[in-house]
């Protein structure tokens, strides 16, 4: 069994990232923003209160956060292992999940600032099917148009370069703190985000001991 945390601030490539390791290694991908992003989309009780705070840039009270992380994994369906993304973020979060859980490893994707913001901003959602475009690597063959649905591309309403600098601070002073206290847990495995996809899969599973990429075809 494995059990994964990867951290990294938006836009780094975490999704990528974890969607790879729990295709292969049949971990659950547990994902706090697609939690919450659920939440949104089936106007839950929890949504209005999400919404308000998402598009101010600003991230859920840890209360909220640390009840539906823990609600989550309480359903126990991670026979394989879990790799968990979103969480968690600050201190106290981080002091919680210890607690909880025994981890392998937490993995850690460096990309500086102005290029989380190029890539965030570079962003887009099919209002029709949910697919995710980067207009960076990802272009559509219609432009603003989803290549399977035909639905329209629009930009989150949080992905806007306020939204952005403000994720970014709350990063660096709430989250940067958690990586120290990871660290000294010996649990921190480092990794460069800024080259390709392949690239940062293969040093994360070189890092994490587990086979390359295309070895378990």
């Amino acid at each position: 069994m494995h059990k994964y945390v990867i951290m990294g601030v938006q836009g780094c490539g975490k999704g990528t990232q974890d969607k790879l390791l729990a295709d292969d290694f049949d971990l659950v991908h547990i994902s706090v923003g697609d939690i919450f992003r659920w939440n949104i989309q089936h106007h839950t009780k929890l949504a209005a209160r999400i919404r308000r705070i998402v598009d101010d840039g600003h991230l859920v009270p840890d209360d909220i956060v640390a009840d539906i992380i823990h609600a989550r994994l309480a359903e126990h369906d991670w026979n394989f292992g879990f790799i968990l993304d979103g969480f968690p973020r600050n201190r106290p979060q981080a002091e919680f999940f210890l607690e909880s859980y025994d981890i392998d490893a937490v993995i850690d994707i460096d990309v500086p600032d102005e290029v989380v913001l190029k890539r965030v901003l570079s962003r887009r959602l099919c209002s029709g099917c949910g697919l995710d475009y980067n207009l960076i690597h990802h272009r559509p063959a219609v432009p603003d148009r989803c290549d399977v649905c035909g639905g329209e591309l629009v930009t989150r309403a949080d992905d806007n370069a306020d939204a952005v600098r403000k994720r970014l601070t709350d990063f660096h002073t709430q989250t940067k703190p958690v990586l120290d206290l990871f660290a000294r847990k010996e649990l921190i495995v480092n990794v460069d985000g800024t080259r390709t996809i392949e690239e940062v899969q293969g040093e994360i599973r070189t890092r994490l001991g587990l086979p390359p990429l295309g070895e378990l075809d």
